[in-house]
């Protein structure tokens, strides 16, 4: 590999972190490409609060408070469900009568989404366009936790949705000497993760957000500590690629005031 960046630690040492990073940007666009994940969904239905049916689509759907219901009309051979989720946790999918459909609640209501391996954006994926891998935005930061973890109102890409996220503190950074600070959130598989834009929203990279998850122990998160933001591995968020996701914004205060011209830039075909 061939590099014109410069370290402490030589080429050497940037030869291995832009090799692990190539080996992490293959497994995260394999992912993204694969059936059944986010770029299968082709359909997004709301359900109402009384029992209706979609079009081509089996049974009867509604929701009743914190829960949905899927009842099969009377041709129909399949079991009755029922969905209790959390609003803004992942949602379940199954199958029924050869539809692949995910139920997730959001906000105050329940939705459905329809995954199709043949749908356009499996079809022509591409990849994911990104910017080379570069160790300088690998950055130091602070965790600072909150005296109690705080629940943290942010919008969301559709309209008159609003998502609801326990912060459990706060990130700083420091770049061409000035402090920034990042609200954080619990990481999904551990850690946390923060939602952020920057000067390059809009213009290289996606519009309404990225996100970045960061390595921190049980105890960082509980005492505060360093850790580090590698913004080598901001990803695009669902509704980057696909115009059926629900995708939170950044809290306010999460933009930061410069060009992080690293991780993943605008998808092919959504600018």
């Amino acid at each position: 590999m061939t590099t014109t960046i410069t370290t402490d630690g030589g080429t050497a040492a940037v030869d291995s972190f832009a090799a692990d990073w190539e080996q992490w940007h293959h497994a995260r666009e394999q992912a993204l490409g694969a059936p059944g994940g986010w770029l299968s969904i082709n359909r997004l239905e709301w359900l109402d609060t009384e029992p209706g049916r979609f079009n081509g689509l089996p049974g009867s759907w509604w929701y009743e408070g914190p829960v949905a219901h899927l009842a099969p009309g009377h041709d129909e051979t399949f079991s009755p469900r029922t969905f209790d989720l959390h609003p803004t946790g992942p949602g379940e999918v199954i199958d029924v009568d050869g539809h692949h459909i995910e139920v997730a609640r959001r906000g105050d209501g329940y939705l459905i989404r329809v995954h199709d391996d043949s749908a356009p954006t499996i079809r022509d994926f591409r990849g994911v366009p990104a910017y080379p891998a570069d160790p300088a935005w690998a950055i130091d930061a602070r965790f600072e936790p909150h005296p109690e973890p705080e629940p943290v109102t942010v919008g969301a890409v559709a309209e008159g949705l609003a998502h609801v996220y326990v912060s459990p503190g706060v990130l700083f950074i420091e770049h061409d000497g000035n402090e920034h600070r990042l609200v954080a959130f619990n990481g999904k598989e551990g850690g946390l993760s923060v939602l952020f834009t920057d000067e390059t929203s809009g213009v290289t990279t996606y519009a309404a957000n990225r996100s970045l998850a960061i390595d921190a122990s049980d105890q960082t998160i509980r005492d505060g500590g360093a850790v580090v933001l590698d913004f080598n591995r901001a990803v695009n968020l669902p509704c980057a690629f696909i115009d059926f996701a629900t995708c939170p914004l950044p809290p306010a205060g999460n933009h930061l005031p410069f060009g992080v011209e690293a991780g993943e830039k605008t998808p092919y075909g959504r600018g």
